[in-house]
Order: C-alpha cells, then structure tokens, then sequence
C-alpha cells in the first residue's frame, strides 16, 4: 500500500551530470596537452641501415655565472680543457661540443671557449639555449 510520502522511495536514476563535466575537462586537458606535444615535435621517418653507426656523445663545455669552466659536470681550467680535446679527438676525430653558458657570462668568455674549440679542430658544436627564454622576448 502506498502512503503519498516519496522520502522513503527509493532512487531509480543515476545523475550523469558530474561525470560528463569530468569526461569534459579531462577531454579538454588532453587535446591542449596534446596540441603542446605536437607542436614541438617533427615526424620524420628515419630510414635505418645496418652498417650506420651509433654516433657519440657530445662534449658538453658548461660555463657558470662565476666563471667556473665544466667538462661533461667536471671542473676544468682552460688548458685542461685543451689536454681533453686533443685526446679526445684522437678517439673520435668527428668530435662534437655543446656549450652551455649561464646568461650572465660575459660574451667575451663564450668566444674564447668557441676560439680554443677551433684551434683544436672541433668545428662541430652547438650553443645551448632554453626555448621558453628566447620565447619570453
């Protein structure tokens, strides 16, 4: 027998409202993180040969703001850092170097480390920026 209160009626229905508004956002959240992803990325389909040979890592120069000179995180001086290239390009005489200077270095410093990389023969290297600071201007 029914009595006319529903307080005691039990609930048929499910509310999906607050699962699509979850779904929604994490939809949201994926295509900008996707779009992010992307947006750095270059597809390009390597081709692949058997006699290709794994190229080595590069000698990484770092130069901090007080004028400390690193060689792959190890302190150097200067002609330390000329007993290393001579050696290491007797292993590798492709050799490859990026240099990481702190902003604050003087412009002086980072054409003398790229002058004494020349005059050991390493023409090939790189200077290491962070992306978002050259977007910031």
């Amino acid at each position: 027998m029914q009595t006319g209160s529903s307080s005691d009626d039990a609930i048929t229905g499910i509310n999906v409202t607050p699962l699509v508004d979850v779904v929604l956002v994490l939809l949201v959240v994926l295509m900008v993180t996707a779009t992010y992803l992307a947006s750095r990325a270059i597809p390009v389909d390597l081709p692949t040969g058997k006699t290709g040979e794994a190229s080595s890592a590069p000698l990484t120069v770092s130069l901090t703001k007080t004028g400390a000179l690193y060689v792959d995180g190890v302190p150097f001086s200067e002609p330390q850092l000329r007993e290393k290239l001579q050696a290491a390009r007797k292993v590798e005489p492709e050799l490859r170097a990026v240099i990481a200077a702190d902003g604050a270095v003087p412009h002086r410093r980072v054409v003398g480390i790229i002058d004494l990389l020349r005059q050991e023969h390493v023409e090939r290297f790189a200077i290491n920026v962070d992306a978002d600071d050259l977007e910031k201007r």
